[in-house]
């Protein structure tokens, strides 16, 4: 993906091998609750959630990265069909490698989506960076697109609706993908 310069972000994104995010402040508003055993509640947007479970259902690279832990953070991955998930990561460069290594992937052709500081080296390591509208202001920075969307309000949609639709796989089918996957588990 070399001369970004000269290529607009829908030509870049074409390039694309793998989607990497953050959880808190990317697909939540980074708000979160503990609770007694230790866990936390987060909300999530449904929308993001439907394009996650959407883009692997169709043979992407999904990978979450996340210092966040908890019993129902990995029921979320699990539910969307996340194979990928580092979570209670401390060292997401370490994360990123590792994920690149067991893939294939080339990290300039990924996608890594951050919103505060602990996300940056990630975001300098591949060739698209990008954030949702609410990030930090070094993040921002540092992003070659901004959704227009906050985190937890459909930055996530966003990013990976424009990678799928520039592949021509957006919306081939009207099938759900979470309720289908898990009707699917159920009678194996």
């Amino acid at each position: 993906m070399e001369n970004k310069t000269k290529r607009n972000f829908k030509e870049i994104i074409a390039d694309v091998e793998a989607l990497i995010f953050d959880v808190d402040g990317v697909m939540t508003d980074g708000k979160i609750i503990p609770i007694e055993n230790g866990d936390f509640i987060r909300c999530y947007y449904a929308k993001d959630g439907y394009a996650l479970a959407y883009a692997v259902k169709h043979g992407c690279n999904v990978c979450v990265i996340s210092g966040g832990f908890g019993r129902n953070l990995e029921s979320r991955m699990q539910r969307l069909g996340i194979r990928h998930a580092y979570l209670g990561c401390m060292d997401k460069i370490a994360a990123l490698e590792d994920f690149a290594a067991k893939t294939g992937i080339s990290l300039e052709r990924a996608i890594y989506m951050g919103d505060d500081i602990p996300d940056l080296e990630c975001m300098r390591r591949v060739g698209v960076p990008v954030a949702p509208a609410d990030a930090c202001a070094e993040v921002l920075e540092e992003a070659m697109y901004v959704s227009e969307y906050n985190g937890g309000a459909g930055a996530v949609r966003d990013v990976i609706e424009q990678v799928l639709r520039v592949k021509g796989i957006w919306a081939l089918d009207t099938m759900g993908v979470i309720a289908n996957d898990a009707a699917e588990t159920a009678s194996r």
